[in-house]
């Protein structure tokens, strides 16, 4: 599916910055050998948009979505035949697939692919040789690429976004006490009109010791709830919020607002049926319908699920060239900066757009379309 381009004469911007940090080696390397064109600098960093309005017109007009994991054979016959194994890392999420290239995958194992993530929350592979293109290429397949209008790129391949802490501690810098930016808990792009799908974020540097990412399932945090109390929340909605803020062009002087859109506090995920909580401490900002003081004490409560049972969460050591695909319709996510910016890190990442979130009273929790125990 072809992105949809964002047209520069609607946007008024803030020109960029010019960034002349050292490349890691490792992640020099794939670029050169993807012929990336580093001449210009890198990343490519696009201007950023100032007004509020100017960010809402990008993605207004609806998108025809069909998950391709809908699709898949349920057995997932051909991606685990070609695999030397399929790892589950905790019972609830996470999953590891060995002696694979993402590259190399058939239109087949793509789906059946997209399938294990919907089940599974997120999938690694390690030891990856994959440029930014295949990379864009891949997440293609789940859905309409992700061009963010501001976030650093790699020049030339539009939507493969750049994660590089040092690049990010030029605008933002970060402490001890307040790391900031990915290490908190969060899911990518709540406030889209059809929010993320799936991420693949490919690291080609990490530090030796540190920088985890820690996952956690939707699913299994709808089913740490009551039964009763899963009643108040199904069906409700909640305002989540961009991670960036614009001036309003009608009242510039009223400081910097972000981008709300209104979706369901529990969707349902259209491949596999399941429903799964969706909230997350750093983008919801309140439940529609109730007071503040009832949509704060629901939401903390509701945050506090996601985050301090461990049983539903998976942290994952990353390795140099690994990479991770998740489900932003079914995680919450937070990276790990206890390396303190000693020791180099970078990657690329690409997101698919999804569908319309949505909500369905009938649909089963995970545990019942598994036939596992009853739920108290």
């Amino acid at each position: 599916m072809a992105p949809t381009a964002i047209d520069p004469t609607i946007i008024d911007v803030i020109q960029p910055k010019k960034d002349s940090l050292n490349l890691p080696s490792e992640s020099r390397k794939r670029l050169e050998k993807a012929e990336i064109d580093l001449s210009g600098g890198y990343p490519y960093r696009p201007a950023k948009p100032l007004y509020l309005q100017d960010v809402q017109k990008i993605r207004e007009t609806y998108r025809e979505y069909n998950d391709p994991g809908a699709r898949a054979d349920p057995a997932k016959s051909a991606l685990f035949a070609a695999a030397e194994r399929v790892v589950d890392l905790t019972t609830h999420i996470g999953t590891e697939v060995v002696g694979l290239q993402l590259k190399d995958l058939t239109d087949r194992q793509k789906d059946e692919l997209g399938l294990l993530i919907a089940e599974r929350s997120v999938v690694f592979f390690r030891d990856q040789d994959i440029s930014p293109q295949q990379q864009k290429s891949l997440g293609e397949w789940y859905g309409e690429i992700e061009i963010h209008p501001q976030v650093p790129q790699v020049p030339g391949v539009d939507g493969v976004t750049v994660i590089w802490p040092e690049l990010q501690a030029t605008e933002s810098k970060a402490s001890f006490r307040r790391p900031g930016g990915a290490s908190r808990w969060h899911t990518d792009l709540v406030h889209e009109k059809q929010p993320a799908g799936v991420t693949h974020l490919h690291n080609d540097t990490v530090p030796t010791t540190g920088g985890d990412t820690v996952w956690a399932s939707g699913y299994s945090a709808y089913e740490k709830l009551s039964p009763d109390f899963r009643k108040i929340i199904d069906g409700k909605k909640a305002v989540y919020r961009s991670a960036h803020s614009y001036l309003d062009r009608d009242d510039p002087t009223a400081g910097p607002k972000y981008v709300e859109r209104t979706h369901p506090l529990v969707r349902v995920h259209p491949a596999t049926g399941w429903k799964a909580l969706w909230v997350n401490r750093a983008m919801t900002e309140r439940i529609v319908g109730l007071d503040k003081a009832e949509s704060d004490v629901i939401l903390h409560y509701l945050f506090e699920v996601f985050e301090k049972n461990i049983d539903i969460q998976v942290r994952f050591k990353w390795t140099p060239r690994a990479s991770a695909l998740w489900d932003n319709r079914i995680t919450i996510h937070n990276a790990s900066w206890d390396y303190e910016g000693t020791q180099p890190r970078h990657g690329t990442r690409v997101t698919a757009l999804a569908e319309v979130p949505f909500f369905k009273d009938e649909a089963p929790t995970r545990r019942q379309a598994l036939g596992l125990a009853t739920e108290d």
